[in-house]
């Protein structure tokens, strides 16, 4: 099953609706639209010809390990050296360190070409560039100059290794030990798993940071500390030195991701430096894990994208029965399966939810950069709160829409999707385990709730909420948008009676943050993507009403969002009447009457 970048819609989000080159403009990094499109087609040439052949091949053969040593699927090793020598590994990093300090905007639409032409590929750069900013914000001026501009070009990759056999969400309960030695290092000692990409052969050397504790670590989380452990420590010149008293003891055998190596990691006394402070491990680590959040919600997206693409050209190609209204092929024994109400149902579904998430994560993006680079110190505040806010619907409704989207694409399929030559049940396979990992998507929303809803008393969400409803606001006068516009306005009020809610029950019993976290999450997300689709749709009318052509592809955008808003969008009715359900119901069955 082939990929081709949707160039054509990411445009459409990046310049129509978001103004990358004036958001270019502001963070003064020298780049415009002309410069942005050649980057995404040449991005767009690599993904396709390059990794996405990939995809298939590397699912079959998975990885293999001998003597500690990991070896990567058939093709990814060249494919990551055209990573590294063509600068797509270099993209955001820092430019005192070698980077080209792209912006998250155009990153992420690179960022999902590459998880929907392979994520067994991308699992392996993934990490590195989260670990690059916990490093670069983080590091002592030493580390720095002597890992990242290795970690930077890509010749060096990184990991975060976190989760040990007996604290995963719960890292309170972390065993791995530091020792203080003499010349300032720690020995680090314990045993990690599910590390992505811990060992491997496409890069020269790979720099694990690492969780532990101190000798004298105050129990719990803020006992934790936070050390860089290179698998070769780096001499002087900057070259690789000698192999660190580190290994990967086993290899896990996956539902999904085959082509990528999740490793247990063994650090038995191996050196490493404390990253920032002692016992702010976790402090520090979340600068890494907010990236990687936004990450793997990317490969949700991603793999949705692909799923799309394949069902889309598979129900143009595939005969069978005929129309309703009759023969819409009547030179064909049957018609293609795209005329049946059900299967466009589904397309339009995989359509709609795939196009929206792609505007919410350049919206995302957009507070990632404001974040870190608007000139305004104020600014950046109020885009930390933002991104703050967005990161776990990111990353738990994009990767749960790509479960659902892939599901659907087995679904189009039928038998065919079933079985694995035609490649649907890999994207299937593969996306499962972005609900897991970084966080659970249950994890997600209870962090939605807790901390930022309750953080802040709703404030953050309330400003959320004004945003999109001054857009209804400004698009209300339009005829030609009433049908949009109408339905949101009456969901916005409701959002925001439901919020008042959940705060109310949620300080009432803390019980109740558990019960509706899940479905409070889901509806905002809904919402959310109802808004950009409005918006999407006003530039598509602005465009149509211009006349500047592509009048197919504007016309289709208001189909689409005409489509979200009546078949998509009540799916929040179902969401709000379970939330409002309560937490009794959930908890008051006794342990014991589970099963008889």
């Amino acid at each position: 099953m082939s990929y081709q970048a949707p160039l054509r819609d990411m445009r459409f989000v990046l310049h129509e609706m978001f103004d990358v080159g004036a958001h270019c403009e502001l963070l003064d990094n020298g780049l415009d639209r002309e410069l942005v499109d050649g980057v995404l087609e040449e991005a767009a040439r690599y993904t396709g010809e390059v990794v996405a052949p990939l995809n298939r091949s590397s699912d079959e053969e998975g990885v293999t390990l001998v003597d500690g040593k990991v070896t990567t699927p058939t093709g990814f090793r060249d494919a990551y050296q055209q990573y590294v020598d063509n600068g797509w590994a270099s993209m955001t990093g820092p430019t005192q360190y070698g980077g080209q300090g792209f912006p998250q905007m155009v990153a992420a639409s690179f960022h999902e070409m590459l998880m929907a032409a392979s994520l067994s590929f991308r699992v392996y750069s993934g990490l590195t560039e989260g670990a690059v900013l916990a490093l670069y914000k983080h590091g002592s001026e030493e580390l720095k100059n002597s890992y990242l501009g290795k970690m930077v070009s890509g010749s060096w990759t990184g990991t975060m290794c976190l989760t040990e056999p007996q604290a995963g969400t719960d890292l309170a309960l972390l065993r791995s030990k530091a020792e203080p030695q003499a010349d300032g290092s720690y020995a680090i000692t314990g045993s990690k798993i599910f590390i992505s990409g811990g060992e491997q052969d496409m890069s020269e050397n790979i720099v694990h940071l690492v969780l532990a504790r101190l000798p004298d670590a105050p129990a719990g989380v803020k006992g934790i500390s936070l050390f860089l452990v290179p698998k070769y420590i780096a001499k002087s010149n900057g070259a690789p030195g000698e192999k660190n008293t580190l290994s990967c003891g086993a290899i896990e055998h996956k539902m999904g991701i085959k082509g990528a190596a999740t490793c247990v990691m063994n650090f038995d006394g191996a050196k490493g430096w404390l990253i920032g402070s002692a016992n702010q491990g976790l402090a520090c680590m979340f600068t890494m894990m907010n990236d990687a959040r936004f990450q793997v919600g990317l490969q949700g997206l991603g793999i949705a994208e692909r799923s799309y693409q394949g069902a889309l050209s598979y129900a143009r190609e595939r005969l069978q029965s005929r129309a309703l209204t009759g023969a819409a092929a009547p030179d064909k024994a049957a018609d293609p399966i795209i005329v049946h109400p059900d299967v466009r149902r589904m397309l339009l579904t995989q359509k709609t939810l795939v196009e929206g998430s792609r505007m919410l994560s350049a919206y995302t993006a957009r507070q990632l950069d404001l974040e870190h680079g608007h000139p305004d110190p104020a600014e950046r505040k109020v885009a930390s709160k933002r991104v703050a806010l967005l990161i776990p619907i990111v990353k738990s409704f994009f990767t749960d829409m790509g479960q659902e989207v892939a599901s659907l694409g087995v679904q189009i399929y039928g038998g065919h999707g079933y079985i694995r030559e035609w490649g649907m049940e890999q994207l299937m396979r593969d996306s499962r385990i972005t609900q897991i990992y970084e966080g659970t998507n249950g994890i997600q929303a209870l962090d939605f709730i807790r901390r930022k809803l309750l953080g802040d008393g709703g404030a953050e969400l309330n400003a959320l909420q004004d945003e999109f409803a001054a857009l209804c606001d400004a698009q209300a006068g339009r005829s030609e948008l009433t049908d949009l516009v109408e339905p949101l306005q009456e969901r916005l009020h409701e959002w925001r009676d439901l919020t008042a809610e959940v705060l109310a029950a949620s300080n009432r019993d803390p019980q109740e943050i558990g019960a509706c976290s899940v479905d409070f999450l889901q509806y905002s997300s809904y919402l959310l993507l109802a808004g950009l689709w409005l918006q999407a749709a006003a530039r598509a009318q602005d465009a149509l009403d211009a006349g500047t052509g592509e009048v197919d592809f504007y016309t289709a955008k208001l189909h689409s969002a005409r489509f979200y808003m009546r078949r998509v969008l009540p799916r929040v009715s179902s969401h709000r009447e379970m939330l409002l359900g309560g937490a009794d119901c959930l908890m008051a069955l006794p342990e014991a009457h589970f099963a008889f």
